[in-house]
Protein backbone atom coordinates (compact mmCIF):
# COMPACT_ATOMS: atom_id res chain seq x y z
CA UNK A 1 0.00 0.00 0.00
CA UNK A 2 1.21 3.50 -0.28
CA UNK A 3 3.07 5.44 2.23
CA UNK A 4 1.61 8.65 1.29
CA UNK A 5 -0.85 10.25 -1.34
CA UNK A 6 -1.38 13.40 -2.67
CA UNK A 7 -4.84 14.62 -3.32
CA UNK A 8 -4.68 16.25 -6.70
CA UNK A 9 -8.84 18.27 -6.06
CA UNK A 10 -10.43 19.83 -3.34
CA UNK A 11 -13.95 20.72 -1.83
CA UNK A 12 -15.85 17.31 -0.71
CA UNK A 13 -14.06 15.14 -2.74
CA UNK A 14 -10.75 15.98 -1.15
CA UNK A 15 -12.48 15.22 2.09
CA UNK A 16 -13.95 11.99 1.24
CA UNK A 17 -10.27 10.89 -0.12
CA UNK A 18 -8.62 12.20 3.21
CA UNK A 19 -10.79 9.98 5.57
CA UNK A 20 -10.07 7.03 2.75
CA UNK A 21 -6.44 7.47 3.62
CA UNK A 22 -6.77 7.95 7.20
CA UNK A 23 -8.17 4.45 7.48
CA UNK A 24 -6.01 2.81 5.46
CA UNK A 25 -2.75 4.45 7.10
CA UNK A 26 -1.87 6.58 4.44
CA UNK A 27 -0.64 9.89 5.18
CA UNK A 28 -2.78 12.89 3.03
CA UNK A 29 -1.49 16.00 1.11
CA UNK A 30 -3.27 18.24 0.24
CA UNK A 31 -2.89 20.74 -2.49
CA UNK A 32 -4.50 24.56 -2.14
CA UNK A 33 -4.75 27.76 -3.55
CA UNK A 34 -4.29 30.82 -2.08
CA UNK A 35 -8.15 31.19 -1.83
CA UNK A 36 -8.71 28.07 -0.60
CA UNK A 37 -5.92 28.98 2.74
CA UNK A 38 -8.22 27.90 5.72
CA UNK A 39 -10.58 25.44 3.53
CA UNK A 40 -11.80 22.43 5.37
CA UNK A 41 -9.85 19.56 3.29
CA UNK A 42 -6.63 21.61 4.14
CA UNK A 43 -7.82 21.71 7.78
CA UNK A 44 -8.53 17.67 7.59
CA UNK A 45 -5.28 16.66 5.61
CA UNK A 46 -1.84 15.47 7.19
CA UNK A 47 -0.04 18.06 5.18
CA UNK A 48 -0.83 20.91 2.50
CA UNK A 49 1.34 22.66 -0.06
CA UNK A 50 0.11 25.73 -2.00
CA UNK A 51 -0.16 25.57 -5.73
CA UNK A 52 -1.54 28.94 -6.79
CA UNK A 53 -3.37 32.36 -7.10
CA UNK A 54 -6.88 31.80 -7.05
CA UNK A 55 -8.12 30.80 -10.53
CA UNK A 56 -8.45 27.20 -11.86
CA UNK A 57 -6.10 27.39 -14.62
CA UNK A 58 -3.22 29.14 -12.26
CA UNK A 59 -3.92 26.38 -9.33
CA UNK A 60 -5.76 23.12 -9.81
CA UNK A 61 -5.58 22.81 -13.19
CA UNK A 62 -1.35 23.63 -13.10
CA UNK A 63 -0.25 20.13 -13.75
CA UNK A 64 3.32 21.42 -13.03
CA UNK A 65 3.00 23.22 -9.67
CA UNK A 66 0.89 19.86 -8.71
CA UNK A 67 3.58 17.72 -9.70
CA UNK A 68 5.98 20.03 -7.92
CA UNK A 69 3.79 19.60 -4.56
CA UNK A 70 3.87 15.78 -5.14
CA UNK A 71 7.71 15.80 -4.83
CA UNK A 72 7.80 18.07 -2.42
CA UNK A 73 5.86 16.25 -0.48
CA UNK A 74 7.80 13.15 -1.52
CA UNK A 75 4.39 11.21 -2.73
CA UNK A 76 4.42 8.39 -3.80
CA UNK A 77 0.93 8.59 -5.73
CA UNK A 78 -1.73 11.19 -6.90
CA UNK A 79 -5.73 10.98 -6.11
CA UNK A 80 -7.12 13.31 -8.54
CA UNK A 81 -10.67 13.40 -7.37
CA UNK A 82 -13.43 13.95 -10.08
CA UNK A 83 -13.50 17.29 -12.42
CA UNK A 84 -10.41 19.21 -12.65
CA UNK A 85 -7.63 16.81 -14.20
CA UNK A 86 -8.83 13.97 -12.99
CA UNK A 87 -9.37 12.26 -16.85
CA UNK A 88 -6.74 14.19 -18.38
CA UNK A 89 -4.34 11.80 -19.94
CA UNK A 90 -1.36 14.40 -20.44
CA UNK A 91 -1.42 14.79 -16.36
CA UNK A 92 -1.83 10.76 -15.74
CA UNK A 93 1.46 10.45 -18.41
CA UNK A 94 3.37 13.15 -16.53
CA UNK A 95 2.53 11.33 -13.21
CA UNK A 96 4.25 8.28 -14.41
CA UNK A 97 7.03 9.66 -15.49
CA UNK A 98 8.24 11.32 -12.33
CA UNK A 99 7.47 7.70 -10.93
CA UNK A 100 4.43 8.62 -9.14
CA UNK A 101 1.20 6.33 -9.38
CA UNK A 102 -1.94 7.74 -10.86
CA UNK A 103 -4.73 6.18 -9.14
CA UNK A 104 -7.04 5.55 -12.06
CA UNK A 105 -7.38 3.99 -15.67
CA UNK A 106 -4.20 3.85 -17.94
CA UNK A 107 -3.45 7.24 -19.59
CA UNK A 108 -4.33 5.87 -23.12
CA UNK A 109 -7.73 3.96 -21.78
CA UNK A 110 -8.73 7.94 -20.46
CA UNK A 111 -7.68 9.33 -23.80
CA UNK A 112 -10.11 6.72 -25.37
CA UNK A 113 -13.01 7.11 -23.12
CA UNK A 114 -12.35 10.90 -23.27
CA UNK A 115 -12.91 10.92 -26.98
CA UNK A 116 -16.79 10.73 -27.27
CA UNK A 117 -16.11 10.09 -30.76
CA UNK A 118 -13.92 7.29 -30.29
CA UNK A 119 -15.01 5.65 -27.09
CA UNK A 120 -18.60 5.12 -29.06
CA UNK A 121 -16.92 3.00 -32.48
CA UNK A 122 -14.81 0.81 -29.51
CA UNK A 123 -18.18 0.22 -27.41
CA UNK A 124 -20.44 -0.95 -30.72
CA UNK A 125 -17.30 -3.38 -32.07
CA UNK A 126 -17.40 -4.92 -28.29
CA UNK A 127 -21.20 -5.41 -29.02
CA UNK A 128 -23.02 -2.93 -27.26
CA UNK A 129 -25.92 -1.41 -28.49
CA UNK A 130 -24.94 3.17 -28.92
CA UNK A 131 -26.89 5.61 -29.48
CA UNK A 132 -28.11 5.94 -33.51
CA UNK A 133 -25.74 8.59 -34.66
CA UNK A 134 -22.78 9.27 -36.88
CA UNK A 135 -19.41 7.96 -35.86
CA UNK A 136 -17.70 11.02 -37.05
CA UNK A 137 -17.02 14.92 -35.71
CA UNK A 138 -18.69 17.90 -37.37
CA UNK A 139 -15.99 19.98 -38.28
CA UNK A 140 -18.56 22.47 -39.59
CA UNK A 141 -22.37 24.12 -39.23
CA UNK A 142 -22.60 22.47 -43.37
CA UNK A 143 -21.59 19.14 -42.01
CA UNK A 144 -24.06 19.03 -39.04
CA UNK A 145 -26.71 19.76 -40.99
CA UNK A 146 -26.05 16.97 -43.49
CA UNK A 147 -25.29 14.50 -40.40
CA UNK A 148 -28.40 15.81 -38.97
CA UNK A 149 -30.20 15.01 -41.83
CA UNK A 150 -29.15 11.16 -42.13
CA UNK A 151 -30.54 10.49 -38.78
CA UNK A 152 -33.57 12.70 -38.92
CA UNK A 153 -34.56 15.43 -36.23
CA UNK A 154 -34.49 15.98 -33.41
CA UNK A 155 -30.65 15.42 -32.41
CA UNK A 156 -28.32 15.85 -29.79
CA UNK A 157 -25.32 18.23 -30.63
CA UNK A 158 -22.46 17.09 -28.57
CA UNK A 159 -19.01 18.25 -27.96
CA UNK A 160 -16.52 14.90 -28.66
CA UNK A 161 -14.67 15.73 -25.48
CA UNK A 162 -17.10 16.91 -23.53
CA UNK A 163 -18.99 15.91 -19.95
CA UNK A 164 -21.30 17.49 -17.79
CA UNK A 165 -23.55 18.97 -20.06
CA UNK A 166 -21.00 21.82 -21.46
CA UNK A 167 -21.39 22.17 -25.68
CA UNK A 168 -24.54 19.74 -25.42
CA UNK A 169 -28.02 20.80 -27.04
CA UNK A 170 -31.21 19.70 -28.20
CA UNK A 171 -32.13 20.95 -31.41
CA UNK A 172 -35.44 20.07 -33.43
CA UNK A 173 -34.69 21.82 -36.96
CA UNK A 174 -32.46 22.70 -39.19
CA UNK A 175 -32.40 26.44 -37.83
CA UNK A 176 -32.12 25.56 -34.21
CA UNK A 177 -28.70 23.64 -35.75
CA UNK A 178 -27.56 26.79 -37.20
CA UNK A 179 -28.11 28.71 -33.89
CA UNK A 180 -26.71 26.43 -31.78
CA UNK A 181 -23.60 25.13 -33.49
CA UNK A 182 -20.87 27.63 -32.98
CA UNK A 183 -21.40 28.55 -29.82
CA UNK A 184 -21.56 24.62 -28.80
CA UNK A 185 -18.15 24.79 -30.66
CA UNK A 186 -16.72 27.77 -29.10
CA UNK A 187 -17.66 26.63 -25.25
CA UNK A 188 -16.53 22.77 -26.33
CA UNK A 189 -12.77 24.42 -26.95
CA UNK A 190 -12.48 26.83 -24.17
CA UNK A 191 -13.65 24.48 -21.78
CA UNK A 192 -12.01 21.08 -23.06
CA UNK A 193 -9.03 22.50 -25.27
CA UNK A 194 -11.33 20.70 -28.42
CA UNK A 195 -14.00 21.65 -30.27
CA UNK A 196 -15.13 18.72 -32.19
CA UNK A 197 -18.73 18.51 -32.29
CA UNK A 198 -21.02 15.53 -33.10
CA UNK A 199 -24.51 14.45 -33.51
CA UNK A 200 -26.43 11.62 -31.77
CA UNK A 201 -30.34 10.94 -32.25
CA UNK A 202 -32.18 12.13 -29.37
CA UNK A 203 -33.91 9.13 -27.10
CA UNK A 204 -37.50 10.52 -26.17
CA UNK A 205 -37.45 10.89 -22.43
CA UNK A 206 -34.76 8.47 -21.77
CA UNK A 207 -33.63 7.53 -18.05
CA UNK A 208 -30.32 8.07 -17.50
CA UNK A 209 -28.91 5.02 -15.75
CA UNK A 210 -25.29 3.79 -14.84
CA UNK A 211 -22.99 1.13 -13.81
CA UNK A 212 -20.34 1.01 -11.34
CA UNK A 213 -17.66 -0.94 -12.38
CA UNK A 214 -14.47 -2.29 -10.36
CA UNK A 215 -11.40 -3.91 -12.32
CA UNK A 216 -8.15 -4.71 -11.34
CA UNK A 217 -5.02 -5.32 -12.98
CA UNK A 218 -5.08 -9.09 -12.82
CA UNK A 219 -8.05 -9.24 -15.02
CA UNK A 220 -10.67 -8.87 -12.68
CA UNK A 221 -13.51 -6.99 -13.29
CA UNK A 222 -17.40 -6.57 -11.36
CA UNK A 223 -20.16 -4.18 -11.71
CA UNK A 224 -21.75 -2.89 -8.32
CA UNK A 225 -25.27 -2.44 -9.73
CA UNK A 226 -27.10 0.49 -11.20
CA UNK A 227 -27.92 4.49 -9.76
CA UNK A 228 -30.53 6.02 -11.63
CA UNK A 229 -29.43 9.71 -11.92
CA UNK A 230 -32.12 10.81 -14.56
CA UNK A 231 -33.41 13.95 -12.16
CA UNK A 232 -30.77 16.65 -14.03
CA UNK A 233 -31.57 20.33 -14.82
CA UNK A 234 -29.59 21.53 -17.75
CA UNK A 235 -27.95 18.08 -17.94
CA UNK A 236 -26.20 18.42 -14.77
CA UNK A 237 -27.48 15.60 -12.19
CA UNK A 238 -29.47 16.84 -9.33
CA UNK A 239 -30.79 13.88 -7.10
CA UNK A 240 -29.47 10.03 -7.99
CA UNK A 241 -30.25 7.09 -6.26
CA UNK A 242 -29.77 3.41 -6.04
CA UNK A 243 -31.18 1.00 -7.27
CA UNK A 244 -33.38 2.81 -9.95
CA UNK A 245 -37.36 2.54 -9.52
CA UNK A 246 -37.31 2.38 -13.41
CA UNK A 247 -35.67 -0.79 -14.42
CA UNK A 248 -36.57 -4.06 -13.90
CA UNK A 249 -34.25 -7.22 -12.84
CA UNK A 250 -33.66 -8.37 -16.95
CA UNK A 251 -33.03 -4.72 -17.58
CA UNK A 252 -30.69 -4.88 -14.77
CA UNK A 253 -29.04 -7.94 -15.25
CA UNK A 254 -28.54 -7.44 -19.11
CA UNK A 255 -27.02 -3.77 -18.28
CA UNK A 256 -24.45 -5.29 -15.48
CA UNK A 257 -23.06 -8.05 -17.73
CA UNK A 258 -22.99 -5.23 -20.75
CA UNK A 259 -20.49 -2.98 -18.56
CA UNK A 260 -18.43 -5.90 -17.71
CA UNK A 261 -17.95 -6.76 -20.60
CA UNK A 262 -17.30 -3.20 -21.96
CA UNK A 263 -14.13 -2.80 -19.62
CA UNK A 264 -13.01 -6.23 -20.32
CA UNK A 265 -13.00 -5.41 -23.92
CA UNK A 266 -11.25 -2.41 -23.18
CA UNK A 267 -8.53 -3.50 -20.79
CA UNK A 268 -9.96 -1.01 -17.82
CA UNK A 269 -8.41 -1.12 -14.49
CA UNK A 270 -10.08 0.97 -11.21
CA UNK A 271 -13.06 2.10 -10.84
CA UNK A 272 -15.05 3.33 -13.89
CA UNK A 273 -18.36 4.31 -14.74
CA UNK A 274 -20.55 2.91 -17.65
CA UNK A 275 -23.52 5.23 -18.49
CA UNK A 276 -26.75 4.28 -20.73
CA UNK A 277 -29.95 6.11 -21.18
CA UNK A 278 -32.37 3.92 -21.44
CA UNK A 279 -35.73 4.23 -23.41
CA UNK A 280 -39.42 3.16 -22.34
CA UNK A 281 -39.40 0.01 -23.18
CA UNK A 282 -36.08 -0.22 -21.08
CA UNK A 283 -33.66 -1.05 -24.32
CA UNK A 284 -30.59 0.97 -23.38
CA UNK A 285 -27.59 2.61 -25.23
CA UNK A 286 -24.09 3.49 -24.24
CA UNK A 287 -23.36 7.22 -23.32
CA UNK A 288 -20.05 7.19 -22.42
CA UNK A 289 -17.92 5.97 -20.03
CA UNK A 290 -16.39 8.45 -16.87
CA UNK A 291 -12.97 6.74 -16.27
CA UNK A 292 -12.54 8.14 -12.52
CA UNK A 293 -14.98 8.31 -9.26
CA UNK A 294 -18.13 9.34 -9.88
CA UNK A 295 -19.69 12.57 -7.65
CA UNK A 296 -22.75 9.88 -7.05
CA UNK A 297 -20.17 7.24 -5.76
CA UNK A 298 -21.79 7.13 -2.23
CA UNK A 299 -24.94 5.42 -3.03
CA UNK A 300 -23.62 2.62 -4.15
CA UNK A 301 -21.56 2.32 -1.68
CA UNK A 302 -24.96 2.49 0.84
CA UNK A 303 -26.41 -0.06 -1.03
CA UNK A 304 -23.37 -2.49 -1.37
CA UNK A 305 -21.38 -1.49 1.57
CA UNK A 306 -18.12 -1.50 -0.69
CA UNK A 307 -15.94 1.63 -0.38
CA UNK A 308 -15.15 2.44 -3.56
CA UNK A 309 -12.38 4.90 -2.71
CA UNK A 310 -10.81 2.61 -0.48
CA UNK A 311 -10.39 -0.01 -3.36
CA UNK A 312 -9.50 2.49 -6.15
CA UNK A 313 -6.11 2.57 -3.95
CA UNK A 314 -5.69 -0.81 -3.55
CA UNK A 315 -6.28 -1.55 -7.24
CA UNK A 316 -3.79 1.11 -7.57
CA UNK A 317 -1.24 -0.52 -5.49
CA UNK A 318 -1.56 -3.33 -7.16
CA UNK A 319 -3.89 -5.68 -5.00
CA UNK A 320 -6.70 -8.37 -6.58
CA UNK A 321 -9.81 -7.65 -6.32
CA UNK A 322 -10.84 -10.61 -4.33
CA UNK A 323 -14.64 -9.40 -4.16
CA UNK A 324 -16.69 -11.44 -6.90
CA UNK A 325 -19.69 -10.77 -8.41
CA UNK A 326 -21.74 -13.04 -6.43
CA UNK A 327 -19.94 -11.06 -3.46
CA UNK A 328 -21.98 -7.87 -4.69
CA UNK A 329 -25.85 -7.80 -3.44
CA UNK A 330 -27.56 -4.90 -3.33
CA UNK A 331 -29.10 -3.84 0.39
CA UNK A 332 -32.07 -1.19 0.49
CA UNK A 333 -32.39 1.98 -1.12
CA UNK A 334 -30.14 4.82 -0.99
CA UNK A 335 -30.63 8.59 -2.63
CA UNK A 336 -27.69 11.40 -2.73
CA UNK A 337 -28.84 15.17 -2.88
CA UNK A 338 -25.89 17.66 -4.64
CA UNK A 339 -26.18 21.27 -2.23
CA UNK A 340 -25.09 23.68 -4.23
CA UNK A 341 -24.37 27.89 -3.21
CA UNK A 342 -26.61 28.42 -5.51
CA UNK A 343 -29.77 31.12 -5.58
CA UNK A 344 -32.59 29.23 -5.78
CA UNK A 345 -34.53 31.70 -7.76
CA UNK A 346 -32.40 32.30 -10.72
CA UNK A 347 -29.63 29.55 -10.10
CA UNK A 348 -26.99 32.00 -9.94
CA UNK A 349 -23.63 31.39 -8.21
CA UNK A 350 -23.92 32.27 -4.11
CA UNK A 351 -20.35 32.85 -2.79
CA UNK A 352 -19.71 34.49 0.56
CA UNK A 353 -19.07 33.67 4.02
CA UNK A 354 -21.06 30.38 5.91
CA UNK A 355 -22.12 32.27 9.15
CA UNK A 356 -23.95 28.58 10.53
CA UNK A 357 -24.11 25.06 9.45
CA UNK A 358 -25.78 22.54 11.39
CA UNK A 359 -26.08 19.05 10.10
CA UNK A 360 -28.92 17.23 10.51
CA UNK A 361 -28.10 14.11 12.21
CA UNK A 362 -29.26 10.13 11.95
CA UNK A 363 -28.42 6.42 12.00
CA UNK A 364 -29.07 6.22 7.65
CA UNK A 365 -27.95 10.01 6.84
CA UNK A 366 -24.25 10.55 5.15
CA UNK A 367 -22.76 13.78 5.01
CA UNK A 368 -19.81 14.45 1.99
CA UNK A 369 -19.09 18.42 3.08
CA UNK A 370 -16.01 20.59 2.13
CA UNK A 371 -17.53 23.47 3.88
CA UNK A 372 -17.88 24.12 7.83
CA UNK A 373 -18.87 27.43 9.51
CA UNK A 374 -17.08 30.20 8.97
CA UNK A 375 -15.78 28.45 5.58
CA UNK A 376 -16.06 31.62 2.48
CA UNK A 377 -17.60 29.81 -0.54
CA UNK A 378 -15.30 31.67 -3.52
CA UNK A 379 -16.50 32.15 -7.22
CA UNK A 380 -13.48 30.87 -8.37
CA UNK A 381 -14.62 27.13 -8.34
CA UNK A 382 -17.52 24.91 -8.86
CA UNK A 383 -20.69 25.53 -6.52
CA UNK A 384 -21.00 22.33 -5.33
CA UNK A 385 -19.98 22.54 -1.88
CA UNK A 386 -21.50 19.51 -0.19
CA UNK A 387 -23.59 16.02 -0.68
CA UNK A 388 -26.37 14.77 1.66
CA UNK A 389 -27.11 11.22 1.70
CA UNK A 390 -29.69 8.85 3.33
CA UNK A 391 -30.40 5.33 3.04
CA UNK A 392 -33.60 3.33 3.48
CA UNK A 393 -34.61 -0.65 3.89
CA UNK A 394 -36.72 0.57 0.77
CA UNK A 395 -37.23 3.80 -1.74
CA UNK A 396 -40.02 5.58 0.43
CA UNK A 397 -38.05 5.31 4.19
CA UNK A 398 -34.60 7.07 2.12
CA UNK A 399 -37.35 9.50 0.64
CA UNK A 400 -38.72 10.49 3.75
CA UNK A 401 -35.25 10.29 5.48
CA UNK A 402 -34.27 12.88 2.59
CA UNK A 403 -37.06 15.51 3.30
CA UNK A 404 -36.23 15.19 6.80
CA UNK A 405 -32.64 16.00 6.74
CA UNK A 406 -32.94 18.70 4.54
CA UNK A 407 -35.64 20.43 6.20
CA UNK A 408 -33.42 20.19 9.53
CA UNK A 409 -30.35 21.41 6.98
CA UNK A 410 -29.43 24.48 8.70
CA UNK A 411 -27.07 26.55 6.26
CA UNK A 412 -26.62 30.70 6.90
CA UNK A 413 -24.57 33.09 5.11
CA UNK A 414 -25.16 31.97 1.68
CA UNK A 415 -28.16 30.39 -0.50
CA UNK A 416 -28.39 27.23 -1.77
CA UNK A 417 -30.65 25.03 -4.15
CA UNK A 418 -32.18 22.93 -1.17
CA UNK A 419 -35.67 24.66 -1.97
CA UNK A 420 -35.88 22.79 -5.63
CA UNK A 421 -34.42 19.69 -4.06
CA UNK A 422 -37.12 19.35 -1.92
CA UNK A 423 -39.46 20.69 -4.73
CA UNK A 424 -38.21 17.90 -6.60
CA UNK A 425 -38.74 14.68 -3.68
CA UNK A 426 -42.32 16.34 -2.80
CA UNK A 427 -43.51 15.98 -6.36
CA UNK A 428 -45.64 12.67 -7.22
CA UNK A 429 -43.78 11.84 -10.46
CA UNK A 430 -40.66 11.53 -8.64
CA UNK A 431 -42.40 9.87 -5.99
CA UNK A 432 -43.89 7.15 -7.75
CA UNK A 433 -40.35 7.04 -9.88
CA UNK A 434 -41.55 8.37 -13.04
CA UNK A 435 -38.96 11.18 -13.44
CA UNK A 436 -36.99 10.87 -16.65
CA UNK A 437 -34.61 13.14 -18.20
CA UNK A 438 -36.84 15.68 -18.22
CA UNK A 439 -39.00 16.01 -15.33
CA UNK A 440 -36.95 18.93 -13.81
CA UNK A 441 -37.04 21.10 -17.25
CA UNK A 442 -40.76 20.07 -18.29
CA UNK A 443 -42.44 19.90 -15.05
CA UNK A 444 -40.69 21.84 -12.40
CA UNK A 445 -40.97 25.31 -14.36
CA UNK A 446 -39.07 27.39 -11.31
CA UNK A 447 -35.68 25.04 -12.04
CA UNK A 448 -36.08 25.67 -15.78
CA UNK A 449 -34.44 29.59 -15.46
Amino acid sequence: MFRKVLIANRGEVACRVVRACEELGIISAAIYSEADKQAEHVRMADEAYLIGPPPVKESYLDIHSILQAAKDAGADAVHPGYGLLSENADFAKKCEREGITFIGPSPEIMELMGDKIAARKTIKKAGIPVIPGIDQGADSAEAALEHSEQIGYPVMLKASAGGGGIGMQKVSNEQELKNAFEGNKKRANDFFGNGTLYIEKIIENPRHVEIQVLADQHGNVIHLGERDCSVQRRNQKVIEESPSPFINDKTRNKMGEAAVKAAEYIGYVNAGTIEFLVDAQQEFYFLEMNTRLQVEHPVTEEVTNVDLVKWQMRIASGEVLHLTQKNIVQNGHALEARIYAEDPINFFPSPGKITTLALPNGNHIRHECGVRAGSVVTPHYDPMIAKIITRGKDRQESIDQMINALENYHLEGIKTNIPMILEVLQHDIFKQGMADTSFVTETLRSANV
